[in-house]
């Protein structure tokens, strides 16, 4: 019969395109992880309930913990131009979050609250008391509501270029869910996945976003990133298929009022939002100390770290302990 043969056809041509996505995407994570860059640091694993978390430790004095921005793309390496230097006075923590770099990537649903257990539970594990916190970007919010938390693993808190307050308010919406839906599907979702996640497409963020002087992007910061997203068969797709669906947005406005911590925000004058957001912080805790850096964008611990170094030690004084 005609509708056999045309189901039959169907199957064929389905079972073809279902192969040829599934060959593309391995071809596009052999490729961005071929150079294995993540792999030239030496590290630690944390044995946490929901997976293993990378992470390293170099100096002794201070506890101090890296927090690095939350996208898919991001890992440890944001921080490794001042890790050295900040390690000669201070015990110097990075971890990779989970979803992130080297770290397990589980098929989940990531929340705020999520990483919130994890900050909390390895710096009682692993740092074993209290230290202070350096985030980036979404990130900030993490270390805010883990100091809220429990008040008994964070002091200070410095936060790089923290989020528009009303952005963290947003909630998962109907569309968010789909698209969260979408990109969590095997075939599909991925290869959606790493068509966003494209080396072009990251190198474009940091032209536009993440640098104020192109010239000091470098082949191996976006050969990192694109690595750091595709590592583990692109499963970061699960971390980035809930930050697009708003499950890891939090409303902090009230945190802010609640905490009793010393907190510090280093804004980058290179995008002149970054100066409104440190203010509307600030007018929710006045005790909120801001500080700018200059010609620097969104990740100034990379560009250029000597001026993040110097608002650390300034920071982060003996006199502020």
């Amino acid at each position: 019969m005609k509708w056999k043969k045309r189901l039959t056809t169907l199957a064929a041509l389905g079972g073809l395109s279902a192969l040829a996505i599934h060959v593309t995407n391995k071809l596009i994570y052999f490729s961005s992880t071929i150079d294995n860059l993540l792999s030239n640091t030496d590290g630690h694993v944390y044995e946490w309930r929901f997976g293993n978390i990378f992470y390293t430790k170099q100096g002794s004095g201070e506890p101090i913990l890296l927090l690095h921005d939350l996208t898919p793309a991001s890992s440890g390496y944001e921080w490794n131009k001042i890790v050295s230097e900040l390690s000669k006075t201070n015990t110097v923590y990075t971890l990779d979050l989970l979803g992130c770099g080297r770290s397990d990537k589980p098929s989940l649903t990531y929340t705020n609250y999520f990483y919130v257990q994890m900050i909390c539970d390895f710096i009682k594990h692993i740092v074993s008391k209290k230290c202070s916190i350096v985030a980036t970007g979404d990130s900030s919010s993490i270390a805010l509501m883990s100091a809220l938390n429990d008040k008994e693993v964070i002091s200070q808190i410095l936060l790089i270029n923290p989020p528009d307050l009303n952005q963290l308010s947003t909630v998962p919406t109907k569309r968010t869910k789909s698209v969260k839906f979408l990109l969590e599907m095997p075939l599909l979702g991925t290869l959606l996945y790493n068509i966003i996640m494209r080396k072009d497409s990251i190198d474009t963020t940091f032209l536009l976003n993440y640098f104020y002087e192109p010239e000091k992007i470098t082949p191996e910061i976006i050969r990192t990133y694109h690595e750091s997203a595709h590592k583990d068969n692109s499963h970061s797709k699960y971390l980035f298929a809930s930050i697009k669906g708003r499950f890891t947005n939090v409303n902090i406005s009230q945190c802010l009022k609640s905490l009793n911590n010393s907190i510090f925000i280093l804004a980058s004058k290179g995008n002149p939002e970054n100066e409104r957001i440190a203010r509307e912080y600030k007018e929710l805790m006045p005790s909120i100390e801001i500080a700018t850096l200059s010609k620097v964008k969104h990740l100034p611990q990379l560009e250029d770290p000597k001026q993040v170094l110097e608002q650390i030690s300034i920071l982060f004084s003996t006199e502020n302990l």
